[in-house]
């Protein structure tokens, strides 16, 4: 992506005449797609997470009244039913962590999925900015559109992974290589933004580059939020 990003940066510093101009199209059906899965998904952890804190707070109520049980009782006069309720707590016990673990992973992706959010709103944000910026011809604005729709058909291919470790929460996968497929997801769309922002910024620069008087380097500065 970043050679596509230094590609497009070269080429609009060789077009001659800048003219205001609106863009042929934009990547709103990838955007709508995204938005899509990334509600679906949140809401299905969010249900995943509220039903596993349950459970948790059950386990740990059961361990308490064990526990309470064991250290009051008499263990030369009830041994036997001891080791039973000993071998129950150490279940409860590995219940207990099994669960928090689960709960972990999902916060985990929770935590992708929001990064993936914020990648689109600062899409969105910076697209209509570019759309209503003078320095910018229409040809240079649809080339915009197409590498911000590679960038955000990549994106999609990893919340679609996301999507996929969540049905894979319910197989029996192990942790590891569970947290293995995460993390991949996770460098994936941080990779994403970063290549979003970079790109953002090459382009507000340029913008920056084209002004001709102070008056307008000012009004560029404004726009963007430039320092």
């Amino acid at each position: 992506m970043k050679k596509y990003i230094r590609i497009f940066t070269m080429a609009i510093l060789l077009t001659g005449v800048v003219t205001s101009s609106q863009p042929v199209r934009a990547a709103n059906p990838i955007i709508k797609a995204i938005k899509e899965v990334i509600i679906k998904v949140i809401k299905a952890i969010d249900i995943a997470i509220q039903k596993l804190q349950n459970k948790t707070i059950w386990l740990q109520n059961a361990q308490k009244e064990l526990e309470n049980i064991l250290s009051k009782a008499k263990l030369k006069e009830i041994a036997n039913w001891t080791e039973k309720q000993k071998e129950q707590y150490r279940k409860y016990y590995e219940e207990l962590s099994k669960v928090k673990n689960i709960i972990s992973t999902y916060q985990r992706i929770r935590d992708v999925l929001t990064k993936q959010k914020d990648m689109i709103r600062e899409y969105g944000r910076v697209w209509e900015l570019f759309k209503g910026d003078r320095n910018f011809t229409a040809d240079e604005l649809d080339y915009m559109a197409t590498v911000y729709e590679g960038i955000l058909k990549e994106s999609l291919k990893n919340v679609d992974q996301i999507s996929l470790i969540i049905k894979a929460m319910t197989t029996q996968m192990a942790d590891a290589k569970r947290l293995e497929i995460i993390n991949h997801a996770a460098s994936l769309v941080e990779r994403n933004y970063d290549d979003l922002k970079l790109f953002n910024q090459e382009n507000m620069l340029l913008s920056l580059q084209r002004a001709k008087t102070q008056q307008e380097v000012q009004a560029v500065k404004s726009l963007y939020g430039l320092p």
